[in-house]
């Protein structure tokens, strides 16, 4: 089982539009996929059509594990109707204080996913926009980490600072952790702007930068609204289309590290 975050330290970047969207991309490839939902904020629950009063979600998944009484994680997935999914709720916002002074906070996300080995191909996480105990605990329980961000200033220069927080975690809580690449969202090929940043990444960050980038798209935002994936709502779309090269690349790049 491989476990990919979709994770920058900005907000705004596509980190939920990028986790769902590829992750159905991903299982339309034939893999069986399962999404979490790691920010406080549960846009990606609500995207799906997940109403904020569920019974059981990662938050107390993560409080169990903190506890010693890990409950069983299969219990919290939500078959949705798009893709099978561990809910957040605001209650998540809490943890962050909760659990920073548990021994071994670090890998509570690491104990909860332990028990889905066998059961899932693909995981793939939607972190939130900032580097707290949430998104480390995602970091440390990952093989791969994916970075979207869009191609203006701020962003670049937040993926600097959070390339450094990305070598520290590999370093001191997770050998395996890689850079899957960087992705970037809302690129137009015709802005100069874009094609600059996207020609900086590639020079600062060799062979990281991926090829597929993803358009502006409205389709992907009226996906969401009705609680769909881009590939259900309008298979035709262009953000369909991008997001679909997107799965094949990192498909590609996930067997040639593999091998390596």
């Amino acid at each position: 089982m491989l476990t990919i975050s979709i994770a920058i330290q900005k907000g705004g970047s596509g980190k939920t539009t990028t986790a769902l969207n590829l992750a159905a991309a991903l299982q339309r490839m034939g893999k069986d996929v399962l999404l979490i939902d790691l920010d406080p904020q549960a846009n990606l629950t609500q995207s799906m059509g997940i109403a904020d009063d569920i019974e059981l979600s990662i938050y107390e998944l993560l409080k169990q594990a903190a506890s010693g009484e890990l409950v069983d994680t299969q219990q919290a997935v939500v078959n949705t109707g798009v893709l099978p999914l561990i809910p957040a709720n605001l209650e998540l916002a809490s943890a962050e204080l909760e659990l920073v002074s548990i021994y071994g906070r670090e890998q509570l996300l690491n104990q909860v996913l332990g028990q889905l080995e066998d059961q899932y191909d693909i995981v793939v996480i939607d972190c939130p926009p900032a580097v707290g105990m949430l998104t480390v605990n995602a970091l440390t329980a990952s093989n791969y980490v994916l970075m979207p961000l869009q191609a203006e200033f701020l962003p670049f220069k937040g993926v600097q600072r959070f390339m450094k927080n990305v070598q520290l975690i590999k370093k001191q809580l997770n050998k395996r952790l890689e850079i899957l690449g960087l992705v970037l969202t809302k690129f137009d090929e015709h802005k100069s702007m874009h094609k600059q940043i996207r020609a900086q990444l590639q020079e600062m960050y060799p062979g990281k930068v991926l090829e597929s980038g993803i358009r502006s798209n409205i389709s992907l935002a009226k996906a969401q609204e009705q609680a769909k994936d881009i590939f259900t709502f309008d298979n035709t779309a262009n953000g369909a289309k991008d997001y679909r090269a997107l799965a094949t690349e990192i498909a590609e790049r996930l067997l040639t590290m593999a091998e390596q």
